[in-house]
This record gives structure tokens, sequence and C-alpha cells, in this order.
């Protein structure tokens, strides 16, 4: 049975998947997120992890023999047993199916969506009617797929559900208020049965559905933008006055903002959200959000 470390930041909805698949199959996972074991945006910075994890991205495993993996997905199958994987080759292909779904259907439009809601990104009103079109598009395929099934995959939960439900966290919490979500009955009933799983629970805590759709909300995105630098003193008056046009360039200069640590989208929507009692009070580019981790 797989024993080993989870390294990621707080409320990281991709490492929820791990947990969650963790939580079903018994493995024995340790997560670190909190000083000492863990600071994001430098511990992921160090010699010791990026020699480990290239990419320096989080969630990351490393198992007490030594194993190492990064990719939220691969973690998330690695903790796994079998029922959870698909136990017939069938299964196990229809899991991976609504994995990549998620990935590559899902995410990107939740995150257009719903970024700016959290003020993490700008509001665009053509990309986010697009982004509306789209989750509708996903929830029809849902909807009717889930007609006559408790679950994707099979009679039980499967990394399916874990996966598709991690996924649709922040759509659920933040913009599908009820009048969105009506044409989709199945797509809910199935959204609520996963998350009051008590293995989704363990991890989650309780999930809150939307009741009002959550608008971009321009003071806030104001605040979250990183605060430029104070320009240094200027120069003596005398010295300046004799090189106007140096002055000039000089201020410039100052004036330009220190670069930000690199971080994917869904990185900057955690770290910069306040955090909750509620271990989804946050949701990132594919193999990422919309292209990061998965």
């Amino acid at each position: 049975m797989a024993a080993g470390t989870l390294y990621t930041y707080p409320d990281n909805w991709r490492a929820f998947k791990a947990q969650i698949a963790a939580q079903y199959s018994g493995a024995r996972l340790k997560v670190a997120s909190n000083p000492p074991a863990f600071t994001f945006g430098q511990t992921n910075r160090s010699p010791a992890f990026i020699n480990n994890f290239p990419l320096g991205k989080v969630p990351a495993y490393q198992g007490d023999d030594g194993f190492c993996l990064f990719e939220s997905n691969a973690i998330a199958h690695y903790l796994s047993n079998d029922a959870l994987r698909g136990a017939t080759p069938q299964a196990a292909a229809q899991v991976l199916q609504w994995v990549s779904f998620a990935d590559s259907e899902i995410i990107p439009p939740a995150s257009a969506w719903v970024f700016p809601t959290l003020g993490i990104m700008q509001f665009n009103k053509q990309a986010t009617e697009q982004a509306k079109e789209d989750v509708k598009k996903v929830l029809t395929v849902l909807n009717q797929h889930l007609t006559t099934r408790t679950f994707l995959v099979g009679e039980r939960v499967s990394l399916a559900d874990i996966t598709v439900a991690c996924s649709m966290v922040w759509l659920f919490k933040q913009v599908l208020e009820p009048s969105f979500r009506q044409p989709y009955p199945n797509v809910t009933r199935w959204f609520v049965t996963c998350v009051n799983q008590p293995q989704f629970k363990a991890v989650l805590g309780e999930v809150k559905l939307c009741e009002k759709m959550a608008q971009f909300d321009a003071k806030k995105f104001a605040e979250m933008q990183p605060k430029k630098e104070t320009p240094a003193k200027k120069e003596k008056a005398g010295k300046e006055a004799a090189k106007p046009q140096e002055k000039k360039e000089k201020k410039k200069e100052e004036k330009k903002p220190a670069p930000e640590e690199e971080m994917d989208d869904c990185d900057a929507v955690l770290a910069a959200e306040p955090k909750a009692k509620d271990p989804f009070a946050h949701l990132p580019k594919r193999g990422s959000i919309p292209t990061r981790t998965p």
C-alpha cells in the first residue's frame, strides 16, 4: 500500500484529488502544506525540491520509499486502488476518458468564467459569455450521461467522479446559481452525492452550492494586483539639473515593478484567496488551469 507525503499549498483543489483517492484506497498520505514542512514559493524553489520535481510545481508526491511523482492526475491514480482506477480494461479506459474530459473541457471555461469573480483575472465580456456557453455544453453532456447512472463509471465512485467533481467545485460554489443549473438536474444530483460521501467530506468539508452568480469585482481585482515599487529617492537637485535626460530615464527605470514570482493561474488564485474554514473556499493552464498540472 502506498505511503508518502503530498506537498502542496493549503486548499489546492488539484491536491484534493489525491487526498480523496487516498481516503478510498487506504493509502497512508501525509499532507505538507504549511510551514515548516512546506512554504509555497520557497520550499518548491529549493534545490532539493527541484531535484525531485524539476518544474517546482505542486501538488508533488514523494513516497516513503523515495518514489517521486508530479502532475496531480498521476498522483491521484497512483494513490487509488483498482476499484477507483477501473477494474476492467474498458472501465479503466472510461475513467481515463473522464479525467481527460475534466482537463480539456471543464477547466478552461471554468477558469475563464470563475477567475474574474475571484478578482484574479480581468473581466472580458466576450470570453465570459463564451465560457458560459462552453460550460452549458459540458453540463449537457454530463446530464445526458447521468440520466440512468448514479456515477460516471460503474456503480461506485471512481477516479472519474473524483476528478470531474473537483474540477467543478469552483463552478458550483461561485457561479452555477439555481436557475443556471436547473436544466441539468442529473449533474447537480451527482455532484451533491459525490461531495457528501464520507471520503469526500473528510477532505473537502461542507461544500455549499452557489445561491447567486458571483460577478466581477473591479475593486477586488485592483486590490489583488501586484503593487509597484516606490521609485528610489531622487538624486541631489544639482546633479539632476545637470543631467535632465539622465534623470528622466532613471525615473522610468525605477518605476518598473519588480518581477513577480512566476505562478500559473490556479496557484495565483489559491495564493491570493483569503483562507476560509471551508476547504474549498478557493480553484491552476493545462497541466495547470487552463494549461498546467492536472
